[in-house]
């Protein structure tokens, strides 16, 4: 009895139309390189310091450019838009291009002198030693 009434509300129409929709905003989004998140990043921390690691496939490592202010960290880049044959049209297009900026803010200050970037298949992974004098210290309590 449901069936033949979900039927001719066509309710199996209705949820393709709300799928184009999503599709449509998932273009929108997305295919337009508009992600405020971009690159996304992992980071650990600890008493030493910080290890940072974020995916940016198809940069070069030398276009990559990290600074640190203070306990702030900062990657930029900038990636090309891939283009093909001329004989090709594009059916689907959802990786971003153009220029990127994330900042971090760090739980503490950076030995900038100590930083180490590697970048190996397209992940970037940045220790980031904590300063000495921003490290907690021990206390010793002296009982009189």
């Amino acid at each position: 009895m449901l069936l033949p009434r979900l039927i001719g509300n066509d309710f199996f129409g209705s949820l393709k139309d709300m799928q184009r929709v999503q599709e449509q905003l998932n273009r929108l989004f997305y295919e337009e390189g508009k992600s405020a998140e971009f690159p996304p990043v992992n980071v650990w921390t600890s008493a030493d310091g910080a290890l940072v690691r974020t995916e940016i496939p198809g940069i070069d490592a030398e276009k990559i450019d990290i600074t640190i202010v203070n306990e702030t960290l900062t990657i930029r880049g900038s990636r090309t838009e891939e283009s093909t044959k001329d004989c090709h049209s594009c059916h689907r297009k959802e990786r971003g291009f153009g220029q990127f900026v994330r900042s971090l803010q760090l739980p503490f200050i950076v030995d900038s002198d100590k930083v180490k970037a590697s970048f190996k298949d397209g992940v970037l992974e940045i220790e980031l030693p904590r300063a000495e004098a921003d490290k907690p210290r021990r206390i010793s309590v002296v009982s009189e």
